[in-house]
């Protein structure tokens, strides 16, 4: 998932796409550790999404507290 499209969701829905993210990241290391996980780099790819999306959050609660401290 791009940045830009992580940019343009509601706080909602980047928390359900944060807990889906984790849950997949979850089976993807179980299936790793049992041998079954066929495209590794799947797990990379989950973890960075993680990362976009938990970033995105912090900057618009920055946002968010900067706003309410002018203020």
């Amino acid at each position: 998932m791009k940045y830009q499209d992580i940019r343009e969701l509601s706080d909602e829905e980047l928390a359900q796409k944060l807990e889906d993210g984790r849950a997949e990241l979850f089976n993807l290391r179980f299936q790793m550790a049992t041998s079954q996980l066929d495209n590794t780099a799947r797990v990379t790819l989950v973890k960075r999404d993680i990362a976009r999306i938990q970033t995105e959050m912090r900057a618009r609660k920055n946002a968010a507290d900067n706003a309410a401290a002018q203020n």
